[in-house]
């Protein structure tokens, strides 16, 4: 029998059953939207398959009572895990009027909810990050207990307002959680075109904050750096940066033909290491789950999806006179 690490770590049987639930319904949803995509009925697709165990390892880490997410376009993992459903995400996939995030203005991965503690992003890349770290002050100015956390991918490591707003926290000592989602690529830029340094991590120590690279397949390790993260930025510690590694099955988006800046063997073998089969794997071996149960719970999953497929697909476009609502004020 295997070692339970997740018990270690205070985590229950049920929590570790939940996490791999919701990394496989964050899957489901995401190999949905692409059939819907190539089908012709949702117009854009931009995927976190590959990267579930990251974003629900570190979510599972925070308080979603206290805690903001600021989440960048790939985490579907995160906002779940927040309490977004698959209908809200079906709704953003189809820019249906009832879609939370936007009103079916903006691309589907542009997060955004008041009453789930999730600030919306905008298409710059990167833009997030000095909004986490001015959510971070404003609650230190208020002497709130709460916590940011903030996500990107390496690419985004390089531009500005990352440097600008990990100095700022580090000078300050604010209570944000940096995660860089390191998927191998920006775009087809791949990694080695990128950094000079051998982590994007090596980076915490110009900003005088602790930096951890860990496997972003395995989310006990995820949760256990974030739930470090977050103890430490409570206890008025200020921020960590933590890079989560990992690989990314999908193309960049569904614009995009990956076979152009990348071998197919490289993705088949990055395949092996998926954390949806790994994740599964372990909760096998330490007698939590078995084929009845998985049959059960992908059961459960399809049927949320199904039905969030069919409410977002009948479900009413905003009308057209509503286009310059939430622009000018009222």
């Amino acid at each position: 029998m295997t070692e339970n690490r997740h018990a270690a770590l205070g985590l229950s049987d049920e929590k570790v059953m939940e996490m791999y639930k919701t990394m496989l319904l964050a899957r489901k949803i995401d190999e949905r939207m692409w059939l819907l995509n190539r089908a012709g009925k949702i117009p854009f697709v931009i995927s976190c398959q590959g990267q579930e165990a990251a974003q629900v390892g570190a979510a599972f880490a925070l308080d979603n009572e206290k805690d903001y997410v600021l989440p960048y376009y790939r985490d579907m993992g995160v906002v779940l895990t927040f309490g977004m459903t698959a209908q809200d995400l079906m709704l953003s996939g189809f820019a249906k009027a009832e879609d939370p995030n936007s009103g079916g203005r903006q691309m589907p991965g542009h997060f955004g909810s008041k009453k789930n503690r999730i600030v919306t992003g905008s298409s710059p890349v990167t833009t997030q990050v000095p909004h986490a770290v001015g959510v971070a002050l404003a609650g230190k100015m208020e002497g709130k207990d709460l916590v940011t956390f903030v996500t990107f991918g390496e690419g985004s490591s390089n531009q500005g307002d990352f440097h600008e707003g990990a100095n700022f926290a580090g000078v300050h000592k604010l209570p944000v959680i940096f995660m860089c989602e390191n998927n191998k690529y920006a775009i087809s830029v791949p990694i080695e075109k990128q950094l000079a340094c051998e982590n994007v991590s090596d980076r915490a120590i110009g900003y005088g904050m602790p930096g951890y690279t860990v496997d972003g397949n395995d989310p006990l390790e995820v949760y256990k750096v974030v739930k470090e993260a977050a103890d430490r930025a409570r206890e008025g510690k200020g921020p960590t940066l933590v890079e989560t590694i990992s690989y990314r099955l999908t193309p960049h988006s569904s614009d995009d033909d990956d076979r152009s800046y990348r071998e197919q063997d490289e993705v088949s073998e990055a395949k092996k290491k998926d954390p949806i089969v790994t994740f599964g794997a372990y909760l096998r071996e330490v007698g939590l789950l078995d084929e009845a149960k998985e049959q059960e719970m992908l059961d459960d999953i399809m049927n949320t999806v199904n039905e969030a497929t069919d409410y977002a697909e009948s479900a009413p476009y905003a009308d057209p006179e509503h286009a310059m609502k939430h622009v000018y004020a009222e």
